[in-house]
């Protein structure tokens, strides 16, 4: 099979999927909608010395089982950054799957010091200190959960700063 009876295959099973909903949809068949709610989408990094510690953090707020997660290199530099565009796609996508199919109305994101794609993304000097790290990671901060409330006005957004040793800063 060459691309272009691949590529027909492919439409032909979405027009035959889109088929199938539509006649569902008009014999009031609801769409699939998943059981339960969460009470957030948490955003993070994707460093592995951080996972018991972000997990902690979040059962000590109360929130153990109660959040979506979505894990992005750089977390809030992930989702908003130039390199690499793709992220904050994949980021943005998956917002709205977790509004439709869980009513997330909050999102919070942390970022941790000692971050490689910080250090990958913008560069050593970004991040040289712990005062050029600290408003660093501010200033990305800012500018996600700006972005965040760009498409979603209704979102509560929550940035914080994790050190190494799971400890968090809020920012404000």
């Amino acid at each position: 099979m060459n691309g272009i009876e691949g590529k027909r295959r492919l439409s032909r099973r979405g027009l035959l999927g889109g088929l199938i909903l539509g006649a569902g949809l008009g014999l009031g068949v609801a769409p699939v909608r998943a059981s339960g709610h969460a009470e957030a989408l948490l955003l993070t990094c994707m460093d592995f010395r951080l996972v018991d510690e972000v997990e902690s953090y979040m059962e000590a707020r109360g929130l153990k089982d109660r959040y979506d997660h979505m894990v992005l290199a750089g977390a809030s530099l992930g989702g908003l950054n130039d390199r690499f565009p793709t992220w904050g796609d994949v980021f943005w996508a998956h917002l709205d799957l977790a509004i439709e199919l869980h009513e997330v109305h909050r999102v919070i994101v942390l970022d941790h010091r000692d971050c490689g794609a910080y250090k990958m993304i913008l560069g050593e000097a970004s991040v040289k200190d712990a005062d050029a790290e600290l408003k660093t990671h501010v200033k990305q901060l800012y500018a996600f959960r700006s972005a965040v409330l760009t498409r979603h006005p209704h979102m509560e957004v929550e940035i914080g700063l994790m050190a190494l040793d799971g400890t968090v800063t809020q920012i404000v």
